[in-house]
């Protein structure tokens, strides 16, 4: 141990490579431990303008569309808001959903239950939940119920009152379904559809958020929030790349 105390705290040999910074001290860094309480995250802080538009939108409207590129932020931003609404007595329940539908490629038969089945589809939504409730009190809300993640081809005949709902990948719905989705809204609901109309994996002419956005954006009681290349938070390279693909 003595041997290893002492090597650790040896001084950097001369030759050694330089370490460059890749986020400066004064920008934004994924690993900034500042940003994050103990095991989740207490409160989202919107990166952009259109990150901005978004949260307002979603506090001033029952139903709002957010639609752009990946890496926007769009499925995180509409979780933290349900959330927030949950935990502040504003609804009894959240509801997440998205298609099961495979991008580009066929997983065959998948063994276990529904759930298990399930899975692999839903993940990305299990991930923020995650990250904004903590595993432990996560798996507490799903096991009573206060929380629910359904795959789309569940939600036909139900009212979803006092309920936040989110309806994640929306691109890879068409437009009876996304009509179907739409006129579950119960009272004392709110309902946010996010996705990206460039990167459907149904087939071409099929998806039906692109129709439906267009058409809700003469509604004054809908928002339709455009989100574009500068509000990635993922890699800067993501942003750089989606200019030319």
């Amino acid at each position: 141990m003595a041997k290893r105390a002492q090597r650790s705290a040896s001084p950097t040999r001369p030759d050694a490579p330089s370490v460059v910074a890749l986020y400066p001290d004064n920008e934004w860094s994924p690993l900034g431990e500042e940003e994050r309480d103990q095991s989740y995250v207490r409160k989202v802080r919107p990166m952009s303008d259109n990150q901005r538009r978004l949260l307002a939108a979603i506090g001033d409207h029952n139903l709002t569309i957010a639609a752009g590129p990946a890496g926007t932020g769009k499925t995180y931003l509409a979780i933290s808001a349900a959330v927030e609404a949950y935990e502040e007595g504003r609804v009894a329940r959240i509801i997440l959903s998205r298609p099961a539908v495979e991008a580009g490629e066929s997983l065959g038969f998948l063994p276990g239950d529904l759930h298990e089945k399930l899975a692999p589809y839903l993940r990305p939504l299990y991930d923020a939940l995650s990250d904004r409730l903590g595993g432990k009190r996560l798996r507490g809300l799903l096991a009573e119920g206060s929380i629910e993640v359904a795959p789309i081809a569940y939600m036909r005949g139900r009212t979803l009152n006092n309920a936040f709902v989110v309806i994640d990948e929306a691109q890879n719905c068409t437009y009876g379904q996304i009509k179907m989705l739409l006129t579950r809204m119960g009272w004392h609901s709110t309902m946010v559809l996010t996705g990206d109309p460039d990167q459907t994996d149904l087939l071409p002419g099929m998806s039906g958020l692109a129709d439906i956005a267009r058409r809700l954006r003469a509604l004054p009681d809908v928002a339709v929030v455009d989100m574009d290349e500068t509000d990635i938070v993922r890699h800067p390279l993501v942003a750089s790349m989606l200019t030319v693909l």
